[in-house]
């Protein structure tokens, strides 16, 4: 067993080097097999002396950047420990900027990077995946900072109203009141990049532009960043008239999850259709996200899991879980 020890100036900074709830310690501990304490301002690490040596060169490479002022990422971690192993770090990701004055949205999985990267690099994407794991959120993030930095003039957001159906009629109220319940998920992650005020000021200028499929029908849009929700739920008909709305210097997002089909019976639907028919043409990206990529409440993914497991098995009697 083999031990060797590093000074800090203050608890403070090995408090910031441990990560919350210690989790940059975990890892150093767990891809090196060592054994770290602290005690009175000093990291002991302890092991193989191999291990041991690599374990202070990262620690040495994460306290000269807290030195220097920065705050520890799980980035910086990584690339500390690829340094040490030979092994080349996961590339970063730029941060997506918002509205929200210094406030940024990060993938937090191998999977939402991926997803992230495709819709900064093609100008059409078709993202598959469980409720959760970002399609939709990542999409008018992305959306968000295109408009920020000029890059595009509009943003429209598009879902299927009704499921499938759209007939709008038959429901009671306004217009914005009957397909308010379809397009609110798009609306509610547009509040937490931009001011409502200014979310408001945008809506009644056209320059974001939250509607139901059917109104798409006639349109060309140009120089819009276009996302279309829930896109299982299109015909054949509806996805091939959506995507022939791409005009000049647009990108389009087709977000949806194939296992959650709400057409009626016998009606095939218009994403797994698309994904087909366009499997072959450059310049059209697909991305599929999985359990690990969601991201709400814990338990949702362990939902999201029990459903998938195939048990269809029923309760011995009424009350048994």
């Amino acid at each position: 067993m083999y031990e060797a020890t590093i000074k800090f100036l203050d608890h403070a900074s090995v408090l910031q080097l441990f990560g919350t709830r210690d989790q940059h310690l975990r890892r150093i501990r767990d891809s090196l097999n060592v054994t770290i304490t602290h005690r009175d301002e000093r990291v002991s690490i302890s092991g193989e002396e191999r291990a041991v040596a690599k374990a202070i060169r990262v620690v040495e490479d994460l306290r000269h950047r807290l030195e220097r002022g920065a705050a520890l990422s799980k980035e910086d971690l990584d690339e500390a420990l690829a340094e040490v192993s030979g092994t080349q770090a996961p590339q970063r990701t730029i941060p997506i900027s918002t509205f929200q004055k210094g406030s940024s949205v990060k993938p937090r999985t191998p999977g939402q990077t991926k997803y992230v990267e495709a819709i900064r690099n093609h100008n059409m994407v078709f993202a598959l995946g469980p409720a959760g794991t970002g399609k939709t959120y990542l999409a008018v993030a992305l959306a968000v900072e295109a408009l920020l930095e000029n890059r595009i003039g509009k943003i429209v957001l598009v879902r299927p109203a009704v499921e499938a159906g759209e007939q709008l009629g038959f429901l009671p109220g306004t217009l914005y009141e009957k397909i308010n319940p379809y397009l609110r998920p798009m609306l509610d992650s547009l509040t937490e990049m931009m001011e409502p005020n200014l979310i408001t000021q945008y809506m009644a200028t056209d320059v974001i532009e939250v509607v139901p499929l059917a109104f798409m029908r006639g349109r060309t849009l140009k120089n819009a960043f276009i996302i279309l929700d829930e896109a299982q739920n299109t015909t054949t008909a509806q996805m091939k008239m959506f995507l022939t709305r791409m005009g000049k210097d647009s990108r389009m997002v087709i977000s949806g999850d194939i296992t959650q089909n709400d057409l009626p019976p016998r009606v095939k639907s218009g994403l797994t259709d698309a994904l087909y028919r366009l499997r072959n043409i450059p310049g059209i990206c697909r991305v599929e996200l999985g359990n690990e990529d969601i991201q709400r409440h814990p338990l949702v993914q362990k939902i999201v899991d029990a459903y998938e497991s195939g048990s269809n098995n029923e309760p011995e009697s009424e009350g048994t879980v």
